[in-house]
């Protein structure tokens, strides 16, 4: 990651961002009320202006340019700013940096109901190739009580417009959302919705705190035993044309990763496994993960 503005902290970006330059086209996240998630709770959204977002391009200097081959346009959801501005801050990257391949951006459902195919479709021409998109679950009783505020057919027809722009799509779910009362609903669906849509990539990580304590009252939290056991029922299901698996968030207890349907009995079979030496320590089995990021 490259570090040349003064950014309105926290920033966050997908763990293959990790080499980009990340530029804050917008501070916070348009789709601010999801109950799960605590990431942008401490702004206020808004998009920056162009002409400020044109300076950061400008004060990279420019004997470092020629380094910057992938650029992430912060924050949560950036992919909302409005089509002819995103259009003027792509052509200013490509402008700036010589060797830039890919542009990578959050997108929320909400920011794509703002955009038609033949937008993202401009995008995509003007190197934006890849849509980071945060599913969470594929079962609408789950999703209801995240307070997603949309429904998986909803979600499944904004992305779909994704793929027609050519857009690549990096989808994820988490683990332990829904709570026992619904694990297995929650597991099987989002299997299904994946097969429908068969994303590029397809990530899980495992429900944990941060600055989200009520929610974490509103359900029964998975232990690390039932955490396993839900990753196993979503790889057992899971079966998309082509679609490249990975679970390797710091929140994870089970690190799982291949390509589908290349991959998909050794990855079941490493589920198993896990389950199998898990269940042979059952005070570990029983006990609730303690994962939690509280800075920011």
């Amino acid at each position: 990651m490259f570090y040349y503005f003064d950014y309105e902290e926290p920033v966050f970006r997908p763990p293959s961002e990790a080499n980009s330059l990340i530029l804050q086209a917008t501070i916070g996240c348009s789709q601010n009320s999801c109950g799960f998630c605590g990431m942008y709770k401490m702004k206020r959204f808004r998009h920056r202006p162009v002409k400020e977002l044109l300076a950061d391009i400008d004060a990279v200097p420019r004997h470092h340019r020629e380094y910057v081959q992938r650029v992430f346009l912060a924050d949560g959801d950036a992919l909302v700013y409005p089509q002819v501005g995103l259009v003027e801050i792509l052509d200013a990257l490509a402008a700036a940096f010589p060797k830039l391949n890919r542009v990578g951006i959050y997108a929320s459902p909400n920011s794509l109901t703002t955009k038609s195919v033949e937008e993202l479709a401009v995008l995509r021409e003007k190197k934006l190739r890849i849509l980071y998109f945060g599913l969470e679950s594929g079962d609408a009783e789950t999703l209801k009580l995240a307070r997603k505020g949309f429904d998986p057919s909803e979600m499944l027809a904004q992305c779909r417009k994704a793929q027609e722009a050519g857009m690549k799509l990096s989808v994820t779910a988490i683990l332990g959302l829904a709570g026992r009362e619904r694990s297995r609903e929650h597991a099987v669906a989002t299997a299904q919705w994946i097969n429908e849509l068969s994303p590029e990539y397809f990530s899980l990580l495992t429900m944990f705190r941060r600055h989200n304590d009520a929610y974490f009252t509103s359900i029964r939290p998975l232990s690390n035993g039932e955490v396993i056991e839900e990753a196993l029922t979503i790889v057992r299901h899971l079966n998309p044309k082509k679609t490249i698996l990975r679970s390797n968030h710091v929140s994870n207890i089970l690190n799982l990763a291949g390509s589908y349907p290349k991959d998909r009995d050794r990855i079941i079979v490493q589920a198993e496994s896990a389950l199998a030496e898990a269940r042979r320590h059952q005070e570990w089995f029983g006990t609730v993960p303690d994962y939690e990021e509280a800075y920011y």
